[in-house]
């Protein structure tokens, strides 16, 4: 589990409906872990729960962060407490910041794509290209005006094309549009709902995927549960039999080994390892298909292996 800090919430404001914006600081109001677009900190809250959240900016205040959050009406607990329970003045356990979604500000032009409350690592690339004064367009889509974070900004931004279904007879925001017709070289990022994001590879498909970004707020796959393998623990030398129905973690855990895990879907990075032998079988959404087909490293919240025999460094 990653290292936390102990940070009062002091202020609350609101962004579009259902999405909240919450500044966080710690109580002495010191200098933060520095923070880069697209990264994201752990909140765990009261009850035990613990979610990832995007940071707005990553060039505003250096002792705060900034999170947007959307109240999911089918919350298992997680924007709920925060929309309905979390006041100023409160005290939460923060981990983090971490960055599965690095923005390359060196690109002769970067497309930015955004859905709902997709907007929040977007809106930090862009205000970090901005900054850097880097060549760079916007697309934010929502199904109505009232649901856009940051609306009367993003507005007037020039770079900024905003997209509301219905005010298109509910027609989505055409991506393979504009992936076709962006400058050669440009590297594309989105962020949104899964059919945006399904949407997204499809139309970035031919694109080199090194030049391909993407942030997932859900799981792509489910956790490899189906083991019949063993895994070891290359420095302690340490094996474990990983039976049916138990993840890698699960087993680690339950062992009493102290093995670093945040989200356990394979969405935040927390439990990445580096394979020294075996082949791994990878159900995370964090790791690019180059990294995957690579074999190297291998979440173990989520994924299993294809091999006998496993060998990771940990």
């Amino acid at each position: 589990m990653s290292l936390s800090m102990n940070m009062r919430v002091t202020a609350i404001r609101y962004a579009a409906d259902d999405i909240n914006v919450y500044e966080i600081r710690r109580p002495d109001n010191a200098t933060l872990p520095r923070a880069e677009p697209g990264a994201h900190i752990d909140v765990h809250m009261p009850s035990g729960l613990m979610r990832q959240y995007s940071l707005v900016t990553a060039d505003g205040d250096e002792r705060a962060y900034l999170i947007g959050i959307k109240r999911d009406r089918a919350s298992r607990g997680g924007s709920r407490f925060m929309h309905e329970q979390l006041r100023v003045g409160q005290m939460l356990d923060i981990g983090g910041p971490r960055n599965n979604f690095p923005l390359c500000e060196t690109a002769a032009h970067t497309v930015l794509i955004a859905g709902g409350i997709g907007i929040t690592p977007i809106w930090c690339m862009a205000q970090r290209l901005m900054r850097l004064g880097r060549s760079f367009s916007l697309h934010y889509a929502c199904r109505e005006r009232r649901e856009a974070a940051f609306l009367d900004t993003l507005t007037s931004l020039p770079q900024a094309a905003l997209h509301f279904d219905a005010e298109h007879d509910g027609r989505v925001l055409d991506i393979a549009s504009i992936v076709a017709t962006a400058p050669d070289g440009s590297h594309f990022y989105c962020c949104g709902p899964q059919p945006m994001l399904a949407g997204y590879e499809a139309a970035t498909a031919s694109v080199d995927p090194e030049r391909v970004h993407i942030e997932y707020f859900a799981p792509r796959a489910q956790a490899a549960c189906e083991g019949g393998f063993v895994v070891k623990l290359h420095r302690t030398g340490q094996e474990f039999d990983v039976p049916s129905g138990k993840t890698i973690l699960q087993v680690l855990r339950e062992a009493g080994v102290s093995a670093p895990y945040s989200c356990e879907e394979g969405i935040c990075g927390a439990c990445q390892v580096d394979v020294i032998e075996g082949t791994p079988e990878h159900r995370d959404s964090v790791l690019s298909e180059r990294e995957q087909v690579a074999g190297d490293t291998m979440l173990i919240c989520c994924s299993g292996s294809k091999s006998q025999r496993l060998v990771i460094d940990f």
